[in-house]
């Protein structure tokens, strides 16, 4: 199965929450996540918002990086998709999904899972996607 893990997830997961479900995640032998030097920059600038930076240290950010690293595929997008999403800077992870034709979009952001699916990826809040984690177990 070929994933994507949306930021939010990654931060929440930075933060201390879905531990147990991301760890299933990792480390699957039947998921293979993949990431792009977009995602990789939107969760580094999203780790240093003061909201978010108050809560973690550079420590915290390094070895979420290195777990991405370690368990993720590092892809080059080579599809630009078309979309009517409501929030434009999320169009590179739709286009993600398209270069790697991925199964699942795992997101918690509303203007994604509002659109359900984009072509044969369906996008789905964390919550969902834990029964799908059921089935593989």
């Amino acid at each position: 199965m070929r994933i994507i893990i949306d930021c939010n997830i990654w931060i929440s997961f930075l933060l201390g929450f879905q531990k147990d479900a991301m760890k299933q995640v990792l480390q699957s032998q039947h998921i293979d996540v993949f990431v792009c030097p977009q995602l990789l920059r939107e969760i580094a600038d999203v780790a240093t918002r003061p909201k978010i930076r108050n809560r973690i240290t550079d420590v915290d950010l390094e070895n979420l990086l290195h777990i991405i690293r370690t368990y993720c595929q590092l892809v080059t997008i080579t599809h630009n998709a078309q979309s009517g999403i409501r929030d434009a800077k999320d169009l590179y992870l739709l286009s993600l999904a398209e270069t790697m034709n991925a199964d699942y979009i795992v997101s918690g952001d509303s203007e994604l899972l509002v659109l359900e699916s984009h072509q044969n990826t369906r996008i789905v809040a964390m919550s969902e996607f834990r029964n799908v984690l059921l089935g593989l177990s």
